[in-house]
């Protein structure tokens, strides 16, 4: 069984509550962020809000947004 791609729509008369979107996350140059598989970074570049380029020491990677395994420190 697969996920769907699209979002489930929250209906008015729903008694339940309607999901919480969060911000999307923001990062700029210099920043200091841990990643799931990567460990500990700095930003060394960003692309229009698309990715940000990332120092992890070892590698630099370039990680595509939405940022969900990527947290600023």
């Amino acid at each position: 069984m697969t996920k769907p791609d699209a979002p489930k729509r929250h209906l008015p008369t729903s008694p339940f509550k309607a999901p919480v979107t969060s911000a999307p996350k923001h990062f700029a140059l210099g920043d200091q962020v841990t990643h799931d598989m990567y460990g500990l970074g700095r930003v060394i570049g960003i692309e229009d809000g698309i990715a940000a380029l990332v120092d992890f020491g070892s590698a630099q990677v370039r990680v595509l947004s939405p940022y969900t395994k990527m947290i600023k420190l």
